[in-house]
C-alpha cells in the first residue's frame, strides 16, 4: 500500500469509528430533577395595613394570631412580597381583608395567592 491508501483507510476507519460512538445511545445519565421549594403553601387571613409596588402588610386576625403564636395578645402584622407569579382576586387597598396563601423563602414571605374582599 502507499500513502495515499493508507491515509484514505486510515481517515475511513476514523471517521467509521466517530459515527459508531456518535449513534451508540447515551449511558443511564438522568438530569437531576428540576429544584423544588420545600416550604409547604400557609395561609392566613386578616386586614391590609399597608401596599406598596412589591409588597404589603397584613394584620394577622386575632384567631389566627393565636394559633401562630399563643404567648402574644397584641395584633400580628405579616408582610408579604408579591412576584410575577402571585395572583391577585381584587384591588390590595388598606382596611380591605385579605386571604393570603403563601410560602417562606430565605426568611421572606412570598405571596403564592391573594383574594382581597372590601
Amino acid at each position: 500500500m502507499n500513502k495515499v491508501q493508507r491515509f484514505c483507510l486510515t481517515a475511513l476507519g476514523s471517521l467509521a469509528l466517530v459515527t459508531v460512538v456518535s449513534a451508540a445511545p447515551a449511558g443511564r445519565h438522568q438530569d437531576p430533577p428540576p429544584a423544588q421549594s420545600t416550604a409547604q403553601a400557609q395561609s392566613v387571613s386578616g386586614k391590609i395595613a399597608s401596599v406598596s409596588d412589591s409588597s404589603f402588610t397584613l394584620t394577622v386576625a386575632s384567631s389566627t394570631a393565636r394559633q401562630m403564636e399563643a404567648t402574644s395578645t397584641t395584633p400580628k402584622t405579616m408582610t408579604f412580597q408579591i412576584d410575577k407569579n402571585t395572583t391577585v382576586e381584587g384591588k390590595l387597598k388598606v382596611n380591605s381583608t385579605a386571604d393570603v396563601t403563601y410560602r417562606e423563602d430565605g426568611g421572606n414571605n412570598i405571596a403564592i395567592s391573594v383574594r382581597v374582599t372590601p
